[in-house]
Parts: C-alpha cells; sequence; structure tokens
C-alpha cells in the first residue's frame, strides 16, 4: 500500500471543516502509507506542545483514537507520533500521559489483513507496552529518566540510599519494556518499523546512561549500607550485569541496520572480582564464614568497578552530545535552506515599478496617484470643476467625476428650499416668476437631455416632453439677494413698531403672491403652512423677534404635474 488512502483524505477533511488542526496535523502524521510520519508534522505537533493554547488532553485523545483503528500501520505511526512527542515535545505532554489511569491498551492487537499485518502486530504490542511503563516511570519518581542530569552532580549519583534502592529498580522495569521489543536486523523490513527502532535505540542509550550512574552511586554506598540494603543493593547489581549483556545485543542490531559506528557507545564490563567482594560482605553481615580480605583489597575492586563503569557512562555522554550536535546542525541546513528558498522566490517576482502602469493606485514622489474615474451624468466637455468627489465603485483607471455643482451651492439650494441660508449667512428669499415672465433656461447644447445637476435635468426633461397639458411652467426661482440683511430680502420690509408695544394684528396686512410649492416626495394631501412671527412684549426700546412658528392649516391637493403651480396656496405673516 501506497500514498494515502481515501479515508486519510476524507478524515483530514472532516477536520479542516471542523477547523481543528491539531487533529488534522494528527491524522496526516498517521495515514496508511507504509512509512515514518514525516518531521514537518511530527515538528508541528512538537510545536503544539510548547503552546499554551493548545489543549493537551485533546491532542493525546486524538492520537488515542486513531489506536483504535484495524490498520497496523495506523497504529504503530500512532505510537510512534506518541512516542516522538513524549521524547521532544514539551513535558506537559508526558505529565498528561502520566496522569492517566490508561494509555495504550493494545495487548489483544491484531491485524488479520495480511501476513505483513500479522507479524507487526506483534511488535506493536511490545511497543505499546514499553510506552505504557514509560509514562508509569514518570508517574514514580516525577521526571523522565532519558532527560534527567548526568554526571559527578547528576540526578542520580547524588541520590540518597533509602531513594536509590526505591528508584533504580523502577530504571529496571523500564529497560525490561524497552529490550522485550527484541527485534532482529531481518525484520526491519518498513520505514514504519524503523521508525520506531530509532526512537527506541535513542531511548537505550540515555535509560542505559541514567541506569549506569544508578549503579555507581550504589555501588560507592554498598559497603556503609545495612544488612537488608545490601541484601538489595546486590539484587539490583546482579539484574544490572544480565541487562547490560541485552543491551549489546541491542546495540549489535542497531549496527547491523546501518546505523554510525559512531553513534553506538562502547559498553565497559565491571570486572567479576566486585561481585565476589559484594557477596562476600553481604556474607560477613549475616555471619558467615567468608574468605578473609582486607579493606584494601576491596577499596581496589570497588574503585576497578567504579572506573569501568565511569568508562561506560562517559562513552553513553559523548554518542548524546553526538547526537545533540547533529540535531543542531540539522536544524542550521534546514533554516539555510529556508533562506535561500526564501531569496529565489523574492528573486522572481517581477519589480514593482513594471507594475505600476497597470495599477489604479501607484506611488510617485512620496504620494498616492489614483487613476481618475469615469463620469456618468456629463459629458466630456463638463469636467471643468473645482470639486473632485471620490468613487471608489467607479475608479476602473478613467477620468475622474467631476460635478459642475458646487457642493455648497448644492447644500445651499436644498437648505433654502424651507427658509434657510445661503454660504454667506444671508437669508433667501422666494421669488415666483409671473404668468408673462418666462423663467431662465438652463444653457445646455441642444440635443444634451441630462446636465450635472440631476434636479435641473429631471425637470428640462419633463418640459421637454411637454406634461402638465402645454401649460407654461410656474416654478420657484430661489434667488440670493444683492444686499445681504438679518431680516431677510430686500423686498421685504418689517412693520415698524409702535413706541408703547408691538401688536400682531398691524402685520396681517401682507400676503405673497400665488407660488407653487418645490417637487418634494410628500403626500398629495400635504398641507401648506401660514408662517407667522411672533413678536414678543418691548424689552426696553428695542423689538425682538423670534423664531418663525409654522402653523398648518388645510391641505390642498396637489395637481397631476408635480410641476405646474398651485392655486390658493398662500404664504400668510400674523
Amino acid at each position: 500500500m501506497s500514498g494515502q488512502s481515501l479515508t486519510d483524505r476524507i478524515t483530514a477533511a472532516q477536520h479542516s471543516v471542523t477547523g481543528s488542526a491539531v487533529s488534522k496535523t494528527v491524522c496526516k502524521a498517521t495515514t496508511h502509507e507504509i512509512m515514518g510520519p514525516k518531521k514537518k508534522h511530527l515538528d508541528y505537533l512538537i510545536q503544539c506542545t510548547n503552546e499554551m493554547n493548545v489543549n493537551i488532553p485533546q491532542l493525546a485523545d486524538s492520537l488515542f483514537e486513531r489506536t483504535t483503528n484495524s490498520s497496523w500501520v495506523v497504529v504503530f505511526k500512532s505510537l510512534i507520533t506518541t512516542h516522538h512527542l513524549m521524547v521532544y515535545g514539551n513535558e506537559r505532554f508526558i505529565q498528561y500521559l502520566a496522569s492517566r489511569n490508561t494509555l495504550f491498551n493494545l495487548s489483544n492487537f491484531l491485524d488479520k489483513s495480511g501476513l505483513q499485518g500479522y507479524d507487526m502486530s506483534t511488535f506493536i504490542r511490545r511497543y505499546s507496552r514499553y510506552l505504557n511503563e514509560k509514562a508509569v516511570s514518570y508517574r514514580q519518581v516525577a521526571f523522565d529518566f532519558t532527560k534527567v542530569k548526568r554526571g559527578a552532580d547528576g540526578v542520580m549519583r547524588t541520590m540518597n540510599t533509602e531513594k536509590l534502592l526505591k528508584t533504580v529498580p523502577i530504571i529496571q522495569n523500564q529497560m525490561d519494556a524497552l529490550l522485550d521489543f527484541n527485534v532482529n536486523s531481518n525484520e526491519l523490513t518498513n520505514g514504519v518499523i524503523n521508525a520506531a527502532f530509532m526512537l527506541l535505540f535513542k531511548d537505550a542509550i540515555r535509560l542505559f546512561a541514567a541506569y549506569n550512574e544508578g549503579i555507581i552511586n550504589l555501588l560507592e554506598k554498598y559497603f556503609d549500607m545495612k544488612k537488608n540494603q545490601c541484601k538489595e543493593g546486590l539484587d539490583i547489581y546482579k539484574k544490572f550485569l544480565t541487562r547490560m549483556t541485552r543491551i549489546s545485543e541491542f546495540l549489535k542490531v542497531a549496527e547491523q541496520v546501518g546505523i554510525d559506528r559512531g553513534d553506538i557507545p562502547d559498553l565497559s564490563q565491571a570486572p567479576s572480582s566486585l561481585l565476589d567482594a559484594l557477596e562476600q560482605h553481604l556474607a560477613s553481615l549475616e555471619g558467615k564464614k567468608i574468605k578473609d580480605s582486607t579493606a584494601a583489597s576491596r577499596a581496589t575492586t570497588l574503585s576497578n568497578a567504579v572506573s569501568s563503569l565511569a568508562s561506560t557512562g562517559l562513552s553513553l555522554t559523548k554518542v548524546d552530545e553526538r547526537e545533540k550536535q547533529a540535531a543542531l546542525e540539522e536544524e542550521q541546513a534546514r533554516l539555510k535552506a529556508l533562506k535561500e528558498q526564501r531569496l529565489k522566490e523574492l528573486a522572481k517576482k517581477p519589480h514593482t515599478s513594471l507594475t505600476t502602469a497597470a495599477s489604479p493606485v501607484s506611488t510617485s514622489a512620496g504620494g498616492i496617484m489614483t487613476a481618475p474615474a469615469i463620469d456618468i451624468f456629463s459629458t466630456p466637455s463638463s469636467s471643468n470643476s473645482t470639486s473632485k468627489l471620490p468613487s471608489d465603485l467607479l475608479d476602473l483607471q478613467q477620468p475622474t467625476f467631476h460635478p459642475s455643482v458646487h457642493p455648497m451651492s448644492t447644500a445651499s439650494q436644498v437648505a433654502s428650499t424651507w427658509g434657510g441660508f445661503d454660504e454667506l449667512g444671508g437669508l433667501l428669499k422666494p421669488t415666483v416668476a409671473s404668468q408673462n415672465q418666462s423663467l431662465p433656461v438652463a444653457k445646455l447644447p441642444p440635443n444634451k437631455l441630462v446636465s450635472d445637476d440631476l434636479d435641473s435635468s429631471l425637470a428640462n426633461l419633463v418640459g421637454n416632453l411637454g406634461i402638465g397639458n402645454g401649460t407654461t411652467k410656474n416654478d420657484v426661482n430661489w434667488s440670493q439677494p444683492g444686499e445681504k440683511k438679518l431680516t431677510g430680502g430686500s423686498n421685504w420690509q418689517p412693520k415698524v413698531a409702535p413706541t408703547t408695544a408691538w401688536n400682531a394684528a398691524t402685520m396681517n396686512g401682507m400676503h405673497f403672491p400665488q407660488y407653487a410649492p418645490p417637487v418634494m416626495a410628500y403626500p398629495a394631501t400635504t398641507p401648506t403652512g401660514m408662517i407667522g412671527y411672533g413678536i414678543p412684549p418691548q424689552m426696553g426700546s428695542v423689538p425682538v423677534m423670534t423664531q418663525p412658528t409654522l402653523i398648518y392649516s388645510q391641505p390642498v391637493m396637489r395637481p397631476p404635474n408635480p410641476f405646474g403651480p398651485v392655486s390658493g396656496a398662500q404664504i400668510q405673516f400674523m
């Protein structure tokens, strides 16, 4: 089987839809491809363990879920990914695994899909047992033996006797679970089991280094122990000699599969005379008859044994340091390759100046030059304006839209419909064209129906179409008076106030001629109004006028022609 299966792609797509990048990466790292998990997926998961916002239980559950698959490839790669995170990931990951009551329940796993499935199922069961034991060891001692400080001031060398006698058996159990993997060189036939073996090989070196330092500490304290402690210590040392033989066989398999000889440590056996000295010391404590031996001979034997074990520990340390240096060089080479790739990508990109002509927005002399947009309301001759309005939706490398009406003038015309002020502060007056007086006509080209002013264009269009039964249009023309007065236009004269008090009734004689109301979107029965100026009593000797008040009267029906005159509409001042 080669390549990702359809099931792998569907599962990855499901995690993409749910937005779980961690679960998606776990799925990609544990596909049905008969090869080890890809480094990019493992690196991403390692980074996830270092992020505080990543849910470690969710990550672990995703891996456990993949071990329930029926394919030996998926299950084996799930165990490899878990082991990789336990070794190289943040310590939070192994802490969570140690806090769980159960981890991998694969003691009965069997893939019956083929002969290879039968063979690999055996190693899956052994491998899962080691990972369970590794997590249990962390739970018991609260640290990982493969990551402890080593040397003369290391954890195992400075441990007291009571704690040492309890800790070394834990290392022995983990070492037994590792060596029980028991693989031969001819059984390492695919990339999946090879990836698992490499992780076990590195764990074996580091674990045995801690084991070796614990034995050195035990031997240094042995002749000062009590009888029961010496009995336990002697049993631990005998088991150590047995495991040293097994670890030597494990390292031979590593050499046979192509691991560099410099990465394999040299194990030095302790002299056999040391075992005799330990047994005689225990026998002496038990009161048995032993051969006469001087303290000097025992010290010499012990010194030789410790020296042999120390050389073994030094060899293990060199291998570990060499591995770290190789990992550092690999990371540096990887960063260099990424940098070169990035420089090549930047070199392939076209220069910015080559794309300026095709871009609607370009930089010139420190500023942004935006191409003008198209004018959809006017002909090319009406582009002379002092105001330019932004038009993002119409900005398609065309001339900018230039309205011919000044914004302030337009605002003044709209505001003056209800008695507003012009742009200089003067009050605009209403002027009504008579029946015999013609209205000013906009100066437009003969064939131009739509001008820059939309309202004027609509009015001209209706007039040209002859709406209103052929009658002459009678619109209101708001004009600005020549003289600016705070009380109104030049044609408006307020009544002179009497010397005693103001009388509002004296102003009722003012009437304005008929006029047509401006075209607005109000109902047909819009009420016309009477504007009355309320005059307060005299304040001192200067009269004060208040804001005009709008008084509603009876509604007037709008004629069919919205641009025609309205009869009967009057403005009265009270």
